[in-house]
């Protein structure tokens, strides 16, 4: 079976052909540091983290692309409100950025590159598209340079939008502009800010628009067309619509496959900072071990919305506890680390079918169950065929207990302790309802724990609790 993924761009999931064969170049879009990364944020790199070890595993060499956009009206704002220079606040808040990424197991990428270092590249794109007709200095003498949407006639073929049904561009001033919609390339210095926030150019002094600096950077690692583009799905308009439009009006075929993740939502909320909802990782770690965060978003199919609830993590601690309990056990019993085998023939068809994570999470699941059989009857072959399947499919996923960070992050007892005090905090809960006599809520809980695989005994002293099937 070919490797088949979704493509933002067709609407339909597609055989995936690579430019090169072996080699797959992909682009995605990292961090603006204005602030400390949450859930949200980090979704979209392990999402696409996962798809580029499962490209290794399919025989691709992968260059990985993931931007820093670390010059930003937003990041000016923020670092003026704050009183400190622009570059130190983008810089504090990249370097946390770079740590959950680690902390979650997200592989460096290939390069990193900052858009204040692209800056020359930056120039001559704009420069391109202005002499083939497709951007114009604003006519008051602002030092802005816009993109004329107007001239491009596949404008709006990333979303699949009329120009008509558009709303204005809200990225600069719009006294300078042909057409409301026009969206800036380059942003004239103002008064006021600081002089080290701006760069000479043909056009005035001043720093480049948002969407001219992926396209610039993508162009500059990947050549002018390459495999994948990826992002959280809330960058689709205007942001990747924009890249499309000014890399292709200069020439480029750009991004051949667009990819998108879903947001992770509270309440049915987009996570996000406006809207007083963001769960940071850092605080996060405080509470959860960085493997279950990990596996919480790898659990779900990167196209499905996530729903975040402390309910939601004890699931994802007791169903990644179930196959790293496996494993340890495994290899206690056979002697040794268990072997990393080739995935099974199920794992594999799941990810090629625009990975299908939850499926191939269920393949493991199942292997484990086989494998605790093999343990109870002391059959090797058997516990070394399924833990070596759990192993090999729990690498491609990030979730290797074996392999760093998690071999160095604590172990089975660790898991288990984790386990106990989010168990706790939810036969709490119940007990609270049971007192006030809300049965439903009482009952509800159970039912969570139920299917998240944790089995409930109430006892003259208390509840207790323990892992279905555990030996």
């Amino acid at each position: 079976m070919s490797l088949r993924l979704y493509d933002s761009a067709s609407g339909a999931v597609r055989d995936f052909v690579p430019l090169v064969e072996g080699r797959v170049g992909m682009y995605v879009c990292g961090a603006t540091p204005q602030g400390s990364p949450h859930l949200g944020h980090v979704r979209s790199q392990v999402a696409f983290d996962v798809l580029r070890r499962w490209l290794t595993v399919r025989g691709h060499e992968v260059t990985s692309v993931r931007n820093v956009t670390d010059i930003d009206d937003k990041i000016l704002a923020k670092a003026a409100d704050a009183g400190v220079e622009w570059w130190a606040l983008a810089h504090r808040y990249e370097r946390e950025f770079s740590a959950a990424y680690d902390a979650l197991g997200v592989l460096p990428a290939t390069i990193e590159p900052r858009a204040t270092g692209h800056v020359p590249e930056m120039v001559e794109l704009i420069g391109r598209l202005v002499e083939a007709g497709h951007a114009y200095p604003a006519a008051d003498a602002s030092g802005d340079v816009y993109f004329d949407v107007r001239s491009w006639p596949g404008y709006g073929e990333l979303t699949h939008q009329r120009l008509a049904d558009m709303e204005p561009a809200a990225d600069a001033d719009p006294r300078g502009k042909r057409d409301p919609r026009d969206f800036a390339l380059w942003k004239g210095a103002k008064p006021g800010e600081p002089a080290t926030a701006s760069w000479s150019t043909p056009w005035g002094r001043g720093r480049p628009g948002w969407h001219l600096e992926c396209s610039a950077m993508a162009g500059r690692y990947l050549g002018a067309e390459f495999d994948i583009h990826g992002g959280g799905l809330d960058l689709r308009f205007p942001h990747h619509e924009n890249e499309q439009a000014q890399s292709r009006a200069a020439g480029d075929g750009f991004a051949r496959y667009w990819m998108h993740n879903h947001f992770v939502t509270m309440a049915g909320e987009k996570m996000s900072k406006s809207l007083g909802n963001v769960l940071g990782i850092p605080h996060l770690l405080t509470q959860h071990r960085a493997v279950v965060l990990r596996y919480y978003l790898v659990a779900g199919h990167y196209r499905s919305h996530l729903e975040f609830s402390e309910t939601s993590l004890v699931e994802a601690e007791a169903a990644y506890s179930r196959l790293e309990g496996f494993l340890r056990r495994a290899a206690e019993r056979l002697g040794s680390d268990v072997p990393v085998v080739d995935v099974a023939p199920e794992f594999a068809a799941a990810m090629d079918d625009d990975l299908a994570t939850p499926s191939a999470l269920a393949v493991l699941h199942e292997a484990a169950r086989a494998g605790n059989q093999a343990l109870a009857a002391s059959d090797a072959g058997a516990l070394a065929a399924a833990a070596g399947q759990v192993r090999a499919g729990l690498g491609v996923l990030g979730l290797d207990p074996f392999s760093e960070p998690w071999a160095s992050a604590g172990g089975s007892d660790d898991a288990r302790a984790a386990l106990d005090v989010l168990v706790r905090a939810r036969l709490e809960d119940r007990a609270t309802a049971r007192a006030a006599r809300d049965f439903a809520t009482a009952d509800a809980v159970r039912d969570s724990l139920k299917d998240a695989g944790i089995v409930i005994e109430d006892t003259p002293t208390g509840a207790r609790w323990s892992l279905e099937g555990e030996q």
